[in-house]
């Protein structure tokens, strides 16, 4: 059990940089849709702990230390190459955006360049990537429990000086921008990017159990853990749209509410997921090219680190809008193929 909590904890730390940094992608896949979204984090909650179920299982069957295989095993030669390709790309698009989003939350926080706050983002992942893989895991698991902690106590809060009823609290959701036309569409899409962003490592991470069982416990511990994240964001933004309302950051906006060092707190977490995602990105694309007990592994860390921090230079708000939008179609096609190897159990080999 408790590798299946290593596992799981690992796969909630990596997914919560990409899917919920700000509580801005929580609000527009869920909260926009007023009490149906609440449905729509349940519906996510069932797909994460199916989805990562099943690549933790094959991630610990083929005992692959990179994505390649499971990919090429579950999409055959030719889908698999070009899931492969889209893969690895949006692997580097997605922790390139954890280092400009690391830099836009230094700045408003903090006061500091976006510039020296991504700097400082980029050289603590690199640094993370110089340690072993088991190290890594610890330290993405790390943020989960700290996380939970604060969102909770985020809600209760919120549950308890809520201003306004659920009537209208429906009316202003209509008025929120929303990332879907219906509150199904935005929950399958949430899980969509979210999935194709985490199912590099989360296959990574299977490779290291041998038991599959043991393996497939902690993505459905993942999934299930994400799922109540969503909920719980999700209910606390509704009953407090009124604060929320038009803000940029939502989570953070809650968090300053009760105290300004509970603020604090919530961007240290903010902060903490950014660094997840980025650590876990780079750490299964590099791997996708290079083995980890290479000897040329650890220099390649350090110049995909600085090409990745020149990348971040275009900006969070760019990046967020080109990388996340097209990433929720190519998790689509992801999904379908892992639906297809689950029910086909086929006995394909795996190419090397």
């Amino acid at each position: 059990m408790k590798k299946s909590l290593q596992i799981g904890g690992a796969f909630v730390g990596l997914i919560v940089g990409a899917g919920f940094a700000s509580g801005q992608e929580i609000m527009q896949y869920f909260t926009s849709f007023g009490i149906m979204g609440i449905v729509g984090g349940i519906v996510a909650t069932i797909a994460f702990a199916f989805l990562g179920m099943t690549l933790a299982q094959l991630g610990s069957k083929l005992q692959t230390a990179s994505h390649k295989g499971v990919i090429y095993y579950i999409g055959g030669r030719y889908i698999g190459a070009v899931l492969d390709f889209l893969i690895t790309f949006f692997l580097f698009g997605v922790a390139v955006v954890m280092f400009a989003g690391a830099g836009s939350t230094f700045n408003q926080m903090f006061g500091i360049s976006p510039m020296v706050g991504s700097i400082i983002m980029v050289a603590l992942t690199i640094g993370t990537l110089l340690l072993n893989l088991k190290n890594i895991l610890n330290l993405i698991a790390i943020i989960t429990p700290y996380l939970m902690v604060v969102i909770f106590i985020i809600l209760i809060y919120s549950l308890f000086t809520m201003d306004i009823s659920i009537s209208e609290a429906n009316t202003i959701a209509q008025n929120q921008a929303s990332a879907a036309s219906n509150w199904f569409m935005g929950a399958l899409l949430y899980v969509s990017y979210n999935i194709a962003a985490g199912a590099a490592l989360l296959i990574v991470m299977g490779g290291t159990e041998r038991n599959s069982k043991v393996a497939g416990v902690g993505g459905i511990l993942g999934g299930v853990m994400l799922g109540v994240l969503i909920i719980l964001i999700n209910l606390t933004m509704f009953v407090k749209l009124d604060v929320v309302d038009g803000v940029d950051m939502p989570t953070l906006e809650l968090a300053k509410q009760i105290h300004p060092t509970v603020g604090v707190l919530m961007a240290i977490a903010l902060l903490g997921m950014m660094y997840n995602t980025a650590v876990g990105m780079f750490y299964a694309f590099t791997v996708r090219f290079v083995a980890p007990d290479h000897k040329v592994f650890k220099p390649t860390v350090v110049v995909v680190g600085l090409v990745g921090f020149i990348a971040s230079l275009v900006g969070f708000t760019t990046l967020v809008g080109k990388v996340y939008s097209t990433m929720g179609y190519l998790g689509f096609a992801l999904i379908i193929a892992i639906v297809i190897a689950w029910i086909r159990r086929d006995k394909k080999e795996v190419v090397s």
